[in-house]
């Protein structure tokens, strides 16, 4: 046989959570034909000596549903090794959409996912109607990677109730009968999955809460049953266990996850978070999960692989002085001239004074806990650290914000004011940690990672732009987990790797993906696992409407393939645009 491609003495970790193992691959018609010792001929042969050898990692928790109708490429997360990309999460999406209701979906996504709506605005061409001519809309692009889509409860709600889908008024026997229809519509045409918001701090641009917050579970448990006669499909529910039920609504929750698994016949997953103001829940979640999988439910856990942080700086969304009075006179003039100003003794002495006006309300979509983050900075500031170019993910307590305070004789409020404006002409960053660094480490993330009930998810890769830059998953585990952690154990890169693929592609039902074995899609990663590792976080103006993002690149691959092409290699991409979009009625 002469193969299209031979990649040729790399360590093979194949996804299936096995050991490495040393052999070649043989590549033709965009299919893994041979695993092995390899011989034959080859159009072109790839050397892998010293690098490792991946199937492309499947990045189950995306919000590319806006910026994959414009953007080809889908950066960051192809330069990420990311080959397919999962979109409709979390309930908000942009199908189905009537005419004339394009607002209310920028709505919807600007406020919960914090893309901004000019973006948006002018990105969009919102050639489609129903679910799968927008499936149709994204198949008429190139792009990169594979794109995979659910549909997602908000915008079915909205569809079918109209303006009562925002009242609070409860669906209606023949609402539901209507959602239920336009979601069987989009399975068929090809979604693979549903996907529904239960998080209380989601918002829409105004303030008013999600189409799906206010969904009974009478009617979430109905259009989980959707599922049930068709082939394999998934359920998605972003939930934070508060929604309707206060701090002790844990168990009832997770009874009515449960129910829509049952209804529904279907895998279920669920995000996994540590969660500073409920410390045990992540630990019950694992427990709960873990009961349900043993009585004969699928549920997975969507974990994150490091802290769920916001990233502040002047040149971001947030940051600690947005809400002084003093420093709002000046928001909005060019970064530089805002640097100019606040170096000013006078400036800055005016504005430590003050205290910040009320951010939180009915019209704004800050959740209500960000109101005592920005009152209380001095008691925060030993979970808010000075970030370097490469960020340090799990800082260590004497480099917080408030330890340099105390060693400096300062105030945090002066360490965090100087830090902003001193250095790097205002484009440094400040990282506060969230979810995920409770005990001030990683090590329940480490525990959640290893978890057989999980898989690697919640990154957010197209969303949060001016937030937080979490795409970025899969170079940071196969550095920092696999190699560069101080603070406390290790991760196997079998256990990383299946995490990222086998695992992802096991749970939505993608049998031509996720694994290295013949007969399956050459979506491969070659990279060097010594050199691997993140590049700088900057801030990019390259959306729609000069719109700006946080970014992170990668160094250390040698090449991503997807069907057999190479997307990228170097570091950089090749300009190829092999990807598909998958209809999982066709598969």
């Amino acid at each position: 046989m002469t193969y299209d491609l031979k990649i040729t003495g790399g360590q093979i970790v194949d996804g299936s959570g096995g050991k490495p193992y040393q052999a070649d691959i043989g590549i033709t018609g965009g299919v893994i034909t041979e695993i092995g010792r390899l011989t034959g001929p080859a159009k072109r042969e790839m050397k892998a000596d010293g690098a490792m050898v991946t199937p492309g990692f499947i990045d189950a928790h995306t919000h590319y549903d806006g910026q994959a109708t414009w953007d080809s490429d889908l950066h960051p997360s192809s330069r990420h090794g990311v080959t397919t990309a999962v979109m409709g999460n979390c309930g908000v999406g942009f199908a189905p959409l009537k005419p004339g209701e394009q607002q209310r979906l920028i709505a919807l996504m600007s406020g919960v996912e914090d893309i901004p709506g000019p973006v948006l605005h002018e990105g969009m061409k919102w050639n489609w109607d129903t679910f799968g001519e927008y499936l149709d809309a994204l198949d008429g692009i190139p792009h990169t990677i594979n794109i995979a889509a659910q549909v997602t409860h908000g915008p079915v709600r909205l569809y079918a109730m109209g303006d009562r889908a925002l009242s609070y008024a409860p669906a209606t026997a023949d609402d539901i009968t209507a959602m239920q229809k336009i979601v069987r519509e989009a399975l068929l045409a090809g979604a693979v999955g549903f996907s529904s918001g239960r998080i209380s701090s989601h918002r829409m641009v105004g303030g008013g809460t999600t189409p799906d917050c206010d969904a009974d579970y009478h009617e979430v448990v109905a259009l989980a049953s959707t599922l049930r006669d068709l082939p394999y499909r998934v359920l998605h529910v972003a939930t934070d266990f508060d929604l309707h039920l206060g701090p002790k609504g844990f168990d009832p929750e997770f009874d009515l996850l449960e129910r829509m698994a049952r209804a529904a016949g279907r895998p279920l997953s669920l995000n996994l978070l540590d969660r500073a103001g409920s410390p045990t829940q992540w630990q019950d979640t694992m427990r709960r999960t873990a009961a349900a999988n043993a009585a004969g439910l699928k549920m997975r856990m969507q974990a994150a692989s490091r802290g769920i942080g916001m990233i502040m700086g002047l040149s971001v969304t947030l940051h600690p002085f947005v809400g002084h009075p003093t420093y709002r006179t000046i928001m909005d003039l060019p970064l530089p001239e805002q640097v100019r100003r606040m170096r000013d003794p006078a400036f800055r002495a005016k504005v430590l004074a003050e205290k910040p006006i009320t951010l939180c309300g009915d019209d704004s979509t800050l959740p209500a806990f960000w109101e005592d983050f920005f009152a209380n900075l001095e008691k925060t500031s030993d979970r808010i650290f000075t970030m370097s170019d490469v960020p340090d993910s799990e800082p260590r307590p004497e480099t917080s914000v408030r330890a340099q305070a105390l060693a400096q004789g300062l105030s945090p409020l002066e360490i965090l004011y100087d830090w902003v404006v001193k250095e790097d002409d205002g484009r440094s960053f400040l990282y506060f940690p969230f979810y995920n660094f409770t005990p001030g480490n990683l090590s329940a993330v480490r525990e959640m990672l290893m978890h057989p009930n999980s898989i690697m998810g919640a990154g957010d890769a197209g969303a949060h732009v001016g937030l937080i830059c979490d795409n970025a998953f899969p170079t940071f585990c196969m550095s920092f987990w696999n190699r560069d952690r101080k603070a406390g154990p290790l991760i196997p890169a079998e256990r990383l790797v299946h995490l990222m693929t086998g695992a992802i592609a096991e749970h939505f039902g993608f049998t031509d993906r996720g694994r290295l074995a013949p007969g399956l899609r050459a979506d491969v990663n070659v990279f060097d696992p010594a050199r691997i590792q993140l590049g700088p976080l900057r801030v990019a103006h390259d959306l729609p409407a000069g719109g700006r993002r946080l970014i992170q690149d990668s160094v250390g691959y040698l090449a991503t393939l997807v069907d057999g092409i190479s997307i990228a290699e170097g570091d950089a991409l090749t300009g190829a645009r092999p990807g598909k979009v998958y209809r999982a009625a066709r598969a």
